[in-house]
């Protein structure tokens, strides 16, 4: 008789991992449920949505109901180190972070590779809307669920390794499996906040980040209003900036050595032919050059733009370039890599 490929599955008591998983089953895998505990802010009333009581007790009722085992990992300490304390340092220096990616690359997939070792399994897998053929990652089915974006640390000896069940689905299909399945998760809402802030960004950085009002001025030099703090605000922000009966106003500068906020009325000043970027991966192993599509931030659309090197030459002017995020390149519908914005 043929052993059975075995799989781990990152299971976080969702819809999507939940029916990753019972499809894994249904095709005949030696499926492994692993929950995932994450760092939590001291004397928070509200747990993490992705790894709270709730979350694992439903992740355990899934995995009881496929009749597969159930583990439970604690990321608390690195999830710290790698995710949280990041985040910190980037707002610190002015820069947007995204805390997704890091979580991808340095939590969800690292703690996973550690157990395919340990429990000597074939494959990993994660309810993450994305497919990987022949060595490379595409976009998913279902392109306003595409999570591509997140996934360009990946390696290619990584890929190798990885199973994404629901990429070939669009959600409305994996709510239906899920009902079908009998899952009892199926009619579960989504979450997309960040996992560990409870209520704001703002007040969640005010607990780690010293930081002084100062004075709002224009791209002429005119003094229009004050900040509460620099790190609150992004570039391209309209609200929040609490100027009264002048605007709209857009933030398009952050100056923290004089502590000033530059802000415009025109939307032009927030248009960029190119940028740079650093800390580039490139999924094939190998730098790409050329024309090619890029997202500059999540919810973005891919534009036209040029690689060279590590200079990205947009075939239009873009908004709102923003230090910190993520931009993510394709060829079609293959994702080629990324990097993080300077």
């Amino acid at each position: 008789m043929k052993k059975k490929k075995k799989v781990i599955v990152a299971m976080s008591g969702g819809v999507d991992s939940s029916v990753s998983a019972a499809l894994l089953k249904k095709n005949g895998y030696d499926v492994i449920a692993v929950f995932m505990k994450f760092w939590k802010e001291p004397n928070r009333k509200n747990e993490n949505r992705c790894c709270s009581i709730e979350a694992k007790r439903d992740a355990q009722r899934v995995a009881i109901k496929l009749g597969i085992p159930f583990y439970v990992i604690d990321a608390k300490k690195e999830f710290k180190k790698r995710v949280v304390d990041y985040l910190i340092k980037e707002y610190k220096k002015g820069n947007t972070p995204n805390p997704c990616v890091e979580c991808n690359r340095w939590i969800k997939f690292n703690f996973l590779f550690e157990q395919l070792n340990k429990l000597k399994a074939d494959f990993i897998a994660t309810g993450h809307y994305a497919r990987v053929k022949n060595g490379k990652l595409l976009i998913a089915k279902d392109i306003k669920k595409d999570q591509t974006y997140f996934l360009w640390t990946l390696k290619q000896r990584q890929l190798s390794k990885i199973i994404f069940p629901i990429g070939d689905y669009t959600k409305g299909q994996v709510r239906g499996l899920a009902k079908k399945f009998r899952l009892p998760v199926f009619e579960k809402k989504d979450s997309q906040e960040i996992c560990f802030i409870d209520t704001c960004i703002e007040d969640f950085l005010k607990k780690y980040i010293k930081a002084k009002p100062g004075h709002i001025i224009t791209t002429e030099g005119k003094k229009v209003g004050e900040h509460e703090r620099l790190i609150f605000y992004t570039i391209g922000q309209r609200k929040g900036i609490k100027i009264g009966g002048i605007g709209p106003f857009y933030v398009v500068k952050k100056d923290f050595k004089n502590n000033v906020l530059i802000v415009s009325n025109s939307q032009k000043d927030l248009l960029q032919k190119e940028m740079i970027v650093k800390n580039v991966n490139w999924i094939s192993g190998k730098p790409f050059s050329g024309k090619c599509k890029v997202k500059i931030r999540s919810m973005a659309k891919m534009v036209g733009a040029t690689i060279k090197r590590n200079r990205i030459i947009f075939n239009k002017p873009q908004r709102a370039i923003t230090p910190g995020q993520s931009a993510v390149f394709y060829k079609g519908n293959k994702l080629l890599g990324g990097g993080i914005i300077v």
